[in-house]
């Protein structure tokens, strides 16, 4: 089983004619992924990287049989593009882009949870399942397969954490951008379910950091329903209040969204929290998950 990504997955790239969308389809090609078609309005016919680009996804969807889409699209089309790509039969969706307006993705999360859609981003890395594929953005040089599934608000963390686990031959089962902005597509409680019920994953790390009160919220599910391990690292201790930090969804305000705060609630859900991301090495081998 696959995290979202699994061998069913049959993937379009919106916006697969624009420079950053050509690059990474060749980068998701490398790495195995099955890319089928992309979507260019007014670029029918054309292809990249050997991969057919059509008008609409309504078109990729009847001549492809695809199943799933990453966007690489411009910020102000997103909304109308996700409409598209769910009303054209698309279950599951990587919305790399930042900038998208907060009132469109509170749509879109609305519109995608009416039609039974899974989704992640804006502001995404994506998704990348070692040995299976990947859908964005991420170095695939760094990932190996393993039993240990990673959840990460920051791209850029995902991948420290990776590359120190695999670099210890301790290999991963799926990593997980959720997004990174204030209002996010699925939220960490809604990911932590699929790794939970996955049969490759043994156990999992939260990338979290300040902001928001995603990590609150998942310590309740955690301390009810996990039984797999967890560990988590809060980033941003140093932070000061009231400053956007990097991402539009790291920013305490009063108590809120604290390391303070997000520490406490994972440790009282008995989550491990490492000081720094070396110690995730401890915590993997005193769970075995070598």
């Amino acid at each position: 089983m696959g995290i979202l990504l699994d061998d069913k997955t049959r993937v379009i790239v919106q916006g697969i004619t624009g420079k950053i969308g050509a690059v990474q389809t060749r980068w998701m090609l490398e790495y195995g992924t099955p890319v089928v078609a992309g979507v260019t309005p007014g670029k029918g016919g054309a292809s990249v990287e050997g991969v057919p680009v059509f008008d609409s996804v309504e078109q990729a969807v009847k001549e492809t049989g695809a199943n799933a889409s990453v966007f690489f699209v411009p910020a102000p089309f997103v909304l109308d593009a996700f409409y598209e790509t769910v009303d054209a039969g698309v279950r599951f969706i990587v919305v790399v882009p930042e900038h998208v307006p907060v009132h469109d993705v509170v749509r879109m999360r609305s519109y995608a949870m009416k039609k039974g859609v899974y989704a992640l981003g804006p502001t995404t890395p994506g998704i990348l399942v070692p040995g299976k594929g990947k859908m964005g953005i991420m170095p695939a040089s760094l990932f190996a397969p393993g039993k240990v599934g990673i959840i990460s608000r920051s791209g850029t963390l995902s991948y420290e954490f990776a590359g120190i686990l695999s670099e210890r031959r301790i290999g991963q089962s799926a990593v997980v951008g959720m997004g990174a902005d204030p209002v996010i597509l699925m939220n960490l409680t809604e990911i932590l379910k699929f790794f939970e019920e996955d049969d490759e994953t043994e156990g999992v790390i939260i990338v979290g950091e300040v902001g928001g009160e995603q990590e609150e919220q998942a310590a309740q599910y955690i301390a009810e329903k996990m039984k797999k391990p967890v560990a988590a690292y809060i980033a941003g201790k140093f932070s000061p209040r009231g400053k956007r930090m990097g991402h539009a969804g790291a920013i305490i305000r009063g108590t809120a969204g604290t390391v303070e705060e997000k520490v406490k609630a994972m440790a009282a859900a008995g989550v491990e929290t490492l000081p720094t991301p070396v110690h995730v090495l401890d915590w993997a081998e005193k769970h075995n998950l070598q």
